[in-house]
């Protein structure tokens, strides 16, 4: 039914790729992703910033209701994060301290929530990944309706279940199940040249010479 769809993920990520992408900074891979895939800059790291990636269990929910994040800690597995779709509505917190404890106690990786979140100072000090919207002290619902591994959509960012979700201090990105093997490539090679470039500027022998030669194309035109 409508509105109370409980689903088992068709596909996921594999732990292979999930240990892959532990190594590659957020933004090094929205830069191969043409700079143009992500989740709202309003989801921030309500944790310590500590790196998170893992396959997608994805919730939606109606605003300011839990239920069905609640079944999902339920059915997630270890590595797992829980992305939560609650149309970013602010006004009650949808998790705090003790679904984040409980879903840390099953080693699920994180939780993304687009929505608020409470009890902020723990979070603050916890490694367990936490990213949302906002925060208020104001307690969630537990009637439903809600779904769960449906597509969701975070600020415009389309995620599948079993999508690559990973977080860090600089916000939110998924990769694709069937785009993973080109994004990580092409993401451990701009890693490379990026710690090239901060290899000359630690030795002075940085020279930046394409900024001149935009500028002379630009002054063509």
């Amino acid at each position: 039914m409508i509105g109370f769809q409980i689903l088992e993920r068709k596909r996921t990520v594999s732990l292979h790729t999930v240990e892959q992408f532990k190594s590659v900074p957020v933004a090094i891979v929205s830069d191969t992703m043409s700079r143009m895939f992500s989740a709202s800059p309003d989801l921030r790291p309500m944790h310590n910033g500590h790196p998170m990636v893992g396959p997608a269990l994805t919730v939606k929910t109606r605003p300011g209701d839990n239920l069905m994040i609640h079944k999902a800690i339920q059915m997630a597995q270890a590595g797992d994060v829980i992305v939560v779709d609650g149309g970013g509505d602010l006004t009650n917190a949808l998790i705090g301290e003790i679904m984040t404890s409980f879903a840390a106690s099953k080693k699920i990786a994180g939780m993304v929530i687009n929505g608020s979140v409470r009890d902020a100072g723990f979070l603050r000090t916890q490694d367990f990944g936490v990213f949302a919207a906002g925060v208020t002290h104001r307690g969630p619902y537990k009637d439903g309706p809600g779904e769960i591994n449906v597509p969701i959509a975070l600020g415009g960012m389309v995620i599948e279940p079993g999508d690559l979700v990973m977080g860090d201090d600089d916000g939110v990105l998924c990769v694709p199940y069937d785009q993973t093997d080109w994004v990580y490539k092409a993401a451990i090679e701009k890693q490379t040249q990026e710690t090239e470039i901060l290899k000359k500027i630690h030795a002075k022998a940085y020279h930046p010479t394409w900024i001149d030669e935009v500028l002379a194309q630009k002054l063509k035109s």
